[in-house]
């Protein structure tokens, strides 16, 4: 059994749509980035990356390749799960924590954790996400960004 945590963070900025857990969030600003900038799949990425000793998306996903720009963060998470299967892992659970001053993420935290869950192939009472604010300080708490932390286990294939 091994253990990986995962950290990412985007500057929130208008004309982008806001996309977590692969979720499109109704919100007057998006997340900047290369690919969507899902911060969430992006945590939860590289704690499975990291888990399994395996890199971290900038290595496997650099923002300097055309190929990444604008895609979906699900589409790049599929990828990742199919890469720690080839090397004989299988997701135990992952547990991830979004932090956002605003919007209310609350009704879209099923739908990511359905969406998540499928892509990877496991049930989704492997997969928690929750969602928390800073009360107004940093950048999260004061608007500029959204930040996401993300915890997981893996277990080598029988």
């Amino acid at each position: 059994m091994r253990i990986g945590h995962g950290y990412d963070v985007h500057r929130l900025v208008k004309g982008r749509k806001l996309i977590l857990g692969g979720v499109e969030i109704p919100y007057e600003m998006g997340l900047d980035g290369h690919s969507d900038a899902d911060v969430v799949v992006h945590a939860i990425m590289d704690a499975l990356l990291g888990a399994a000793a395996a890199g971290d998306i900038g290595k496997l996903f650099p923002d300097t390749d055309p190929q990444y720009k604008g895609i979906s963060s699900l589409t790049l998470l599929e990828y990742v799960g199919k890469h720690l299967l080839g090397r004989g892992w299988t997701v135990g659970n992952i547990d991830a924590t979004i932090v956002a001053q605003q919007p209310k993420l609350a009704p879209h935290i099923p739908q990511m954790v359905q969406n998540i869950a499928q892509i990877l192939n496991i049930p989704e009472g492997r997969v928690n996400i929750k969602a928390t604010t800073e009360e107004g300080m940093g950048f999260t708490g004061t608007g500029d960004g959204i930040a996401a932390h993300a915890v997981c286990m893996l277990e080598q294939s029988k």
